[in-house]
């Protein structure tokens, strides 16, 4: 009757075991399916580090681009700012016109005498400078109120 008993005893360990081994085996098959998808997902980590320093270049590279743009923006700035200046300074610089609009002094080019039938344009024409050259020489000039008689400068 022992040996009965531990027989019973025997097989119902073997059972037992057959149980565990049983859900080991499962274990072990998930443990597998979860490595697969580790190094799936390892791969897809791997692949967005890659996009996201391409991203970083491309990022670094605009930035480099924007700040050159920024420079050319500011030297041009710079350069108009300085050419405003000289315009302010030679506006100032020019001579002054009398009541009457004549200058008082000859422009760099000399002085005109208004005749009948004159306009700045053809003034500026027949002298071979332009019109905005010729207004320009002579600040206060209402171009619509020449008078024959009335003298102005002449740009070079």
């Amino acid at each position: 009757m022992l040996a009965a008993g531990l027989g019973g005893l025997g097989l119902i360990l073997s059972i037992v075991a057959l149980v565990r081994l049983s859900a080991v085996k499962k274990l072990a098959i998930e443990v597998e399916n979860a490595k697969a998808q580790v190094a799936s997902m390892a791969g897809d980590v791997s692949a967005a580090s890659g996009k996201a320093s391409d991203a970083r270049q491309r990022v670094d590279s605009l930035a480099s681009q924007t700040q050159g743009g920024f420079n050319a923006i500011t030297t041009e700035l710079g350069n108009l700012r300085t050419d405003l200046n000289k315009l302010a300074t030679a506006k100032t610089a020019a001579p002054k016109p009398t009541k009457d609009g004549a200058p008082d002094k000859p422009g760099p080019g000399g002085d005109y005498t208004i005749k009948a039938g004159d306009t700045p344009a053809k003034i500026a024409r027949a002298h071979g400078v332009t019109s905005a050259a010729l207004m320009a020489a002579n600040p206060g000039l209402e171009p619509t109120k020449l008078k024959v008689g009335q003298k102005i400068n002449l740009p070079k």
